[in-house]
């Protein structure tokens, strides 16, 4: 099979190095797949499998340039930067990855968590500019504080396990209640969690009714004072909403690993987008500026998922699933 991988990183290196893919005639891209891309007609004509990461944009004008493309693989769990309709219209496989990385987004969200409530980088900072005053870095003991998790599945289970650990009280809205969890948790609705909450952790997916979950609404059901981590999906969250809460004090702080257009936000091209118009785009990126300029804001580039561990995980399954595929099987599909 003639493959285009795109997104390819470093971190994936090793991965290829380790391993050989007789059936695979593999060519890697640095770049994102979108409309911007320019490949060959040899690349247009002849690839069968195409695989992309979360930052590649595969519209219908995209997917239409390729004339005997057969399969998408997504190296992630989200799928909302493909065009599933054109893909099911035109009989393209897609699949995805599930849960390749919860172990390490958990832990991932706990660091952050420390990190927001310890003031741990306005810390450091100060030591690197030799000015130091131990007043502006008093935090909070965990253990007594409430943490609200939105969604309970893997990830979510993961950091209220580790949290339990640390003697913190846990309320999880999710409408699976783990077996696991019940002696761990307070299961709650959704209202009663953003008003009790402390600290508040999403960790549920991006579909159309969870867009903007936490947007001005959800904010002022919170109470005063509150943490907010995000390292789900960016779309989960407004961020000129959330942005305006930090300013006038009803957010404490927040750390998000995940940002609506990441393609802008963290220096890519203004490029079309299947979910967002490039004005709100835009808007995002330059509200995300602003964040970046505040001192009770953690900002990193989508990287809670990224040990050595997932991202093998990512690329065995990616390719496991092309392979059962060709044999007549539908691991992982999507559509």
């Amino acid at each position: 099979m003639k493959m285009l991988l795109f997104d390819f990183r470093e971190s994936e290196r090793d991965f290829f190095n380790r391993h050989e893919f007789k059936d695979f005639d593999i060519t890697f891209i640095e770049e994102p797949l979108n409309e911007m891309s320019q490949l060959s007609e040899e690349q247009l004509n002849e690839t069968d499998v195409v695989s992309v990461f979360i930052n590649s944009s595969l519209t219908e004008e995209v997917i239409s340039k390729f004339k005997n493309l057969r399969i998408i693989a997504a190296r992630s769990t989200g799928y909302n930067h493909i065009d599933l309709k054109y893909c099911t219209q035109h009989n393209i496989a897609v699949f995805n990855v599930e849960q390749y990385g919860h172990t390490a987004v958990a832990q991932y969200t706990i660091g952050l968590m420390i990190a927001i409530v310890r003031n741990m980088l306005p810390a450091y900072f100060a030591m690197q500019k030799n000015f130091i005053n131990h007043a502006d870095y008093e935090g909070r003991d965990l253990k007594n504080m409430t943490l609200g998790i939105v969604g309970g599945g893997a990830i979510g289970g993961g950091v209220a396990q580790i949290a339990s650990s640390m003697g913190m009280n846990i309320l999880v809205n999710s409408y699976k209640k783990s077996e696991e969890l019940k002696d761990i948790v307070e299961f709650v609705e959704l209202d009663e969690l953003l008003s009790k909450s402390d600290i508040i952790s999403l960790h549920i997916p991006f579909t159309t009714d969870t867009y903007h979950f936490l947007n001005a609404e959800a904010f002022n059901k919170m109470k005063d004072g509150v943490y907010i981590i995000n390292t789900a999906r960016g779309e989960l969250v407004d961020v000129v909403a959330l942005y305006e809460n930090l300013i006038n004090g009803k957010i404490k702080g927040a750390a998000l690993d995940v940002l609506e257009c990441e393609n802008v936000t963290f220096g890519g091209d203004i490029l079309p987008d299947i979910k967002t118009s490039n004005s709100k785009c835009l808007t995002n990126a330059l509200v995300t500026e602003k964040l970046m300029g505040c001192k009770n804001v953690i900002l990193t580039p989508h990287i809670a998922y990224n040990t050595k561990e997932a991202v093998e995980t990512l690329l065995e399954t990616s390719f496991n699933s092309i392979k059962d595929y060709a044999k007549g099987m539908n691991t992982n599909r999507v559509c």
